[in-house]
């Protein structure tokens, strides 16, 4: 087990080390690579080179070359948040940023005090009355505490965006990829958690083998996600599909909202926007003659519906004005439901369900009846 634990390490290193030469030699990659991804590369590159040193032999077996590594641990779950606010809010670098490393920059100093600076002779004092393992049970446990919340706010971030594009789109986008990321990283803080226990009430041999494979599964995530973000960059670009126009706000009165609606409806009804697959909301703005929030506002209070929900309402009822014409013999259920504007089967099936009470197969079946 440790043997293949080590070749990983040995694996890992280079696949982060050829992801950075990559970025700094090739500036097409880096025009399109999200650059918090390099900072979490690098973040790699720093704990795994503690450990290959160590592997290696190259400096003895000097135990405080693994502790190298924990120097990466608090700039985890920061880079991870940042990252993730980058790609679906697309939130610029700012100085301010700073400030969510300031706690792993004070980590990395008090590793150095208590961990690398003292002496051979001081260091196996600390061990043997017990201290050392005080301490690393801390230090563990604040690194814990730290990537959990960082990740429980990029996880809130992520559920804020796809509230977002309910508010923006008519369609759905892919978010899947981005999703089972941050549930891959869950995951391993879980198990994490479960070690860590481990190791202060069981078997303190499985706990640190154990934690060196989860160290391990984050970096190869993490490496994973930089070879898409470098070959795939529009997995992570997910910002740029619901980005809308700045527009004052809403001043319309009570009596402008109802005649808005009744002209909403009637373009719904003549012009059909909602034929086209990937309609934004800002688009129906515009053939609205009204700003963004001032859509938002009707959908809000007037009709009280989503706009994905409001458009997705229209295309149900073209599809089943279609589904009994003569022509839709010819088509399937999705093929209508494409036909109506629908570009996904699962949001067409889910729409349809959540409207009519009924999956359109059994609404059919009932009419027929």
């Amino acid at each position: 087990m440790q043997k293949f634990l080590n070749q990983l390490v040995y694996f890992g290193y280079l696949q982060s080390l050829f992801l950075l030469f990559i970025y700094l030699f090739s500036p097409t990659r880096r025009k399109t690579l999200n650059q918090y991804l390099i900072v979490l590369v690098l973040v790699l590159t720093v704990g795994l080179t503690g450990r290959v040193l160590y592997l290696s032999g190259a400096f003895g077996k000097n135990f405080k070359l693994i502790t190298i590594s924990e120097f990466a641990i608090l700039l985890f779950g920061a880079t991870i948040y940042l990252f993730t606010r980058s790609s679906l809010f697309d939130k610029r670098f700012s100085y301010r940023d700073l400030v969510h490393y300031i706690p792993g920059v004070v980590y990395i100093i008090l590793i150095t005090v208590f961990f690398i600076i003292p002496t051979k002779e001081a260091y196996i004092a600390k061990y043997k009355s017990g201290q050392l393992l005080q301490m690393s049970i801390w230090f563990a446990g604040v690194g814990l505490l730290f990537n959990i919340t960082y990740w429980a706010l990029s996880f809130r971030l992520f559920f804020a965006f796809k509230k977002k594009l309910q508010d923006e789109l008519s369609y759905v986008i892919k978010t899947r990829f981005f999703l089972n990321f941050l549930i891959a990283i869950g995951a391993c803080l879980l198990c994490w958690v479960v070690v860590y226990l481990m190791s202060i009430y069981g078997n303190k041999f499985i706990a640190q083998t154990t934690r060196q494979a989860l160290w391990l599964s984050i970096a190869l995530i993490i490496l994973l996600i930089a070879y898409y973000g470098m070959t795939a960059p529009d997995l992570f670009r997910l910002a740029s599909v619901v980005k809308t126009k700045k527009y004052a706000h809403s001043r319309l009165s009570q009596k402008d909202l109802d005649q808005l609606k009744h002209k909403l409806e009637q373009l719904m009804e003549n012009k059909k926007p909602y034929l086209n697959r990937k309609l934004l909301k800002s688009e129906l703005a515009d053939l609205l003659g009204v700003s963004n929030p001032e859509i938002a506002r009707l959908l809000n209070e007037r009709i009280g519906m989503t706009f994905f929900e409001y458009v997705n309402y229209y295309r149900i009822k073209e599809f089943i004005t279609l589904a009994q014409t003569e022509e839709a013999q010819k088509f399937t259920m999705f093929g209508i439901a494409q036909e109506a504007g629908f570009n996904s089967k699962t949001t067409f099936n889910k729409s349809f369900k959540k409207l009519m009470g009924a999956s359109p197969s059994e609404y059919f079946a009932k009419q027929a009846s």
